[in-house]
């Protein structure tokens, strides 16, 4: 069998454009879970929900995201990259459209079901077409790109949920979202490159088995999964320890300490990926990864302080945690062979939504609040991200002793290829 990282010629203009499509889709996928924040007290009020019941409303995008990413494993490199995404996309938007339209809870709580499980879907279809169409040489900037929608999504997300549900209701945001998948659907019809990507005499199961045990595709998965564990246990109660512990308001200086972070954000992971460039992935994955350290240890002990402390603190975590995504993900997408890509970023998808909501149930297992109204045990979580830092780079140095060239910044556009299936040892 055949090992080649293969990936297609385009302009550069093209490449641009194609990169600031893909950007557009995962930000309304990222967008569509961030928007549902702010939307508590309204869809509670309008179908006489408990706050538990709005909590399933959350969890369901992210679990049914994680379901279909592990069923795509089986069946999206049997389809080209470009119909099938612009298909899942297209449904992705429809259970957006279904989302503002609900008129009871559990009509609205399958239509979130359906949003994730299209939505993540064509978020694992994002990353696979990078590694498609982008030389191994340029993927850290592409990955860059592509993930700044993260953030911006971020910042976006809360208040442009506050707004448009305070100005037009809470089905305003599903709507509008509706229309930007529209927009995008057409644009990307036309700028989005038709690749042949399809893998002849595709067969789920075989293709299954050999995504799932070929040696340097789990080392991949576990730094994918603990990249996702790190940052699931800290972010559940990053705003509430900046409101009971820090003592920042919730209505003006929590919002702006996120957009300091977001703009910060924004601006750094471009940068870090044209870095991943041009140095050794894996030591700049061990730079971000020592400052995120650093940051989580003080800002889950960070007590009173000014919005200005809070804003820097905020800005410094967002941008070491996102700043390990870049190095770490081009190493995951140059681990993997171009027949294999699709199922293998779906499952690399869903493996990392799964491990962030399994963190994010421990961080519950040791924050309590005392009488005061203080959180308390935010330093054993902490301590316990910080383990989540350290497994991360002990298992990605692990990838780049299995495939070495996965962590290099390759001078040409053709790297030496991974080693097949066939030949890597588990």
């Amino acid at each position: 069998m055949p090992a080649t990282d293969q990936h297609h010629h385009l302009p550069r203009g093209r490449e641009r454009a194609t990169l600031l499509v893909l950007g557009a889709v995962q930000f309304t996928h990222i967008l569509d879970f961030m928007i549902m924040m702010p939307l508590g007290a309204q869809l509670m009020s309008a179908f006489n929900i408990t706050p538990a019941q709005f909590s399933q409303l959350v969890a369901c995008y992210g679990i049914a995201a994680a379901v279909s990413g592990f069923a795509g494993g089986f069946l999206l490199d049997k389809f080209d990259r470009k119909r099938a995404l612009l298909v899942l996309y297209a449904g992705f938007g429809l259970a957006t459209l279904a989302c503002g339209l609900a008129p009871t809870y559990h009509l609205l709580l399958l239509a979130r079901l359906a949003a994730g499980a299209f939505g993540g879907l064509a978020s694992s279809l994002v990353t696979a077409m990078v590694g498609d169409f982008i030389p191994p040489a340029r993927r850290g900037r592409a990955m860059g790109i592509v993930t700044a929608a993260f953030p911006v999504a971020s910042v976006l997300g809360v208040p442009a949920g506050l707004m448009l549900a305070g100005h037009f209701g809470w089905h305003a945001a599903f709507f509008l979202l509706a229309g930007c998948v529209v927009v995008n659907l057409i644009i990307g019809s036309l700028a989005l490159p038709h690749l042949r990507t399809a893998v002849h005499g595709h067969e789920p199961w075989q293709q299954m088995k050999q995504i799932m045990t070929h040696g340097v595709h789990l080392r991949a998965f576990a730094v994918g999964s603990m990249l996702g564990m790190a940052g699931g246990i800290l972010v559940p109660f990053l705003a509430p320890s900046f409101i009971a512990n820090v003592g920042l308001n919730e209505g003006v200086e929590l919002p702006i300490a996120y957009a300091v972070g977001g703009v910060a954000t924004a601006i750094s992971t471009p940068i870090i990926g044209w870095l991943s460039d041009h140095m050794d992935r894996l030591r700049l994955l061990v730079i971000m990864s020592l400052g995120a350290v650093v940051v989580t240890l003080v800002i889950m002990r960070l007590g009173p302080a000014s919005v200005v402390i809070a804003s820097l603190m905020m800005a410094l975590f967002m941008v070491t945690m996102s700043g390990r995504y870049a190095p770490a993900m081009t190493m995951i997408t140059n681990a993997v062979e171009a027949r294999y890509r699709g199922g293998f970023m779906s499952i690399i998808s869903a493996l990392q939504l799964a491990a962030n909501a399994v963190a994010s149930i421990l961080a519950g297992w040791f924050v309590s609040k005392d009488a005061a109204g203080h959180l308390r045990g935010l330093p054993m979580v902490s301590y316990v991200a910080t383990g989540f830092f350290i497994l991360t780079l002990l298992f990605a140095f692990e990838l780049r002793a299995a495939a070495p060239h996965v962590a290099s910044h390759a001078k040409k556009d053709a790297p030496p290829p991974p080693p097949s299936p066939d030949s890597a040892a588990a």
